[in-house]
């Protein structure tokens, strides 16, 4: 066939290639993915004062909240178009690497930490300190069987609970997809619902340790209904409320009605607050996800949601920026955050606690943070690999004959020229 008909029935040029439009990132979600990976950090440094100051301190929701429910709402992004645009197949199998990414990343923490304790004892030469206190100590005491458990996910340790928690919500994904696409939006609510319900009862739960009761400290069963309720926003399943001034003030209210029950010195020192928090106990027990965390957050999340503005047009300057940056690695963020706090913690048990330690260390480590997510961004761009041409249309060639048509061509036995 000729170049002519290669290239359209009536001889003109089609239209050059296009480059399929990248979907524009939200700056809400990467900023408050972000800003979540800061809160993480903060609240694991052991002893921190800067942690008395974290969102969690003031209502029963913390940063796990955000990091889920963030962590939904970009999974609907990277998992659930892909299932519209590919199929189940490319949908299945783009969430099982993530799943064995996410894997190895809890078993790297897990080995990465396990080093600094104990290189933290061998250089303070303190007989095995933070090897003993800090939940560690049946890994080193009974390896074998501890080793099998890490690797099989059944020792999970209360510092390295929310990996394992994030897979085996992930894992439930593609299900969730699947319902909803085959039987409706009203059953796949229904199938969320059912199991935050058998598992907000904690009758499935995941064992903890070899040889205890133990059981995991985040329930996925139960917290995969923050994980898909920022999914179902994100793809459309849920309405986005609107902006009301009535709504706000019920989320503002929930809010400050819930402060003194939940502020650590009032409940320790007003016996009318450490009795309402024990009475709100079975609505906010947070391996469970109890209802009240939900309710508490939610409202937390629609306020913030309001004051970014439409499409975030609020959030902006530098530290917006970078802190979207943070946002856009968070598993690489949150991985190397763990490991910061816990050298963050022994950095402070040799210099002291006081504010300028505190502060600098604190600062340092969140500078450390912002590095790591630029690293990895450079990384993952591929700087390595020379960028490829888009393809350019290529110019009709010169006749001087009108073309003939196949038909003729045919029936001569030559060419179509």
């Amino acid at each position: 066939m000729s170049t002519a008909f290669s290239q359209s029935p009536f001889g003109h040029q089609p239209p050059a290639p296009t480059v399929p439009a990248k979907r524009p990132r939200d700056v809400r979600l990467d900023f408050f993915r972000g800003l979540g990976m800061f809160i993480i950090f903060i609240a694991h440094v052991p002893t921190n004062s800067w942690a008395q100051v974290i969102p969690a301190r003031f209502g029963f929701s913390d940063a796990t909240e955000i990091f889920v429910f963030c962590s939904g709402m970009a999974s609907a992004v990277a998992f659930g178009k892909l299932f519209d645009d590919r199929g189940v197949i490319a949908g299945l199998s783009r969430v099982a690497f993530r799943c064995w990414q996410v894997y190895w990343a809890h078993i790297a923490v897990f080995m990465v930490c396990a080093a600094v304790y104990v290189a933290a004892d061998d250089l303070l030469a303190n007989g095995g300190h933070y090897v003993r206190n800090q939940g560690l100590w049946p890994f080193f005491s009974e390896t074998p069987s501890h080793l099998l458990g890490l690797l099989t996910l059944t020792y999970v340790p209360g510092l390295f609970n929310i990996l394992p928690m994030y897979l085996v919500i992930l894992a439930l994904l593609p299900l969730v997809v699947l319902v909803e696409r085959h039987f409706g939006r009203m059953a796949v609510a229904a199938f969320i619902l059912g199991v935050y319900a058998i598992g907000t009862t904690g009758a499935i739960s995941l064992p903890e340790q070899p040889g205890t009761s133990g059981i995991w400290f985040f329930n996925p069963f139960a917290w995969q209904l923050v994980f898909f309720t920022g999914f179902a926003f994100m793809r459309g399943w849920l309405p986005v409320p609107p902006v009301d001034r009535r709504l706000m003030i019920a989320a503002a209210t929930v809010l400050v009605v819930l402060v003194p029950f939940a502020y650590v010195p009032l409940v320790d020192n007003v016996e009318f607050f450490r009795d309402g928090n024990r009475a709100l106990w079975p609505l906010i027990d947070k391996t469970h996800f109890r209802p009240l965390r939900l309710v508490h957050f939610l409202s937390f999340a629609y306020l913030v949601w309001v004051l970014a503005g439409e499409g975030g047009r609020h959030l902006s300057g530098p530290y917006v920026r970078i802190c979207c940056k943070v946002g856009q690695q968070a598993l690489g963020v949150f991985m190397a955050g763990i490991v910061l706090s816990q050298v963050a913690g022994i950095v402070l048990d040799q210099t002291g606690r006081g504010l300028l330690a505190t502060s600098l260390v604190n600062l340092a480590g969140c500078t450390l943070l912002v590095a790591v997510a630029y690293t990895a961004a450079y990384f993952k761009s591929q700087p390595w690999v020379a960028a490829k041409p888009i393809p350019q249309p290529r110019p009709p060639r010169e006749r001087s004959e009108p073309l003939a048509s196949p038909s003729a061509a045919a029936m001569t036995g030559g060419p179509a020229e």
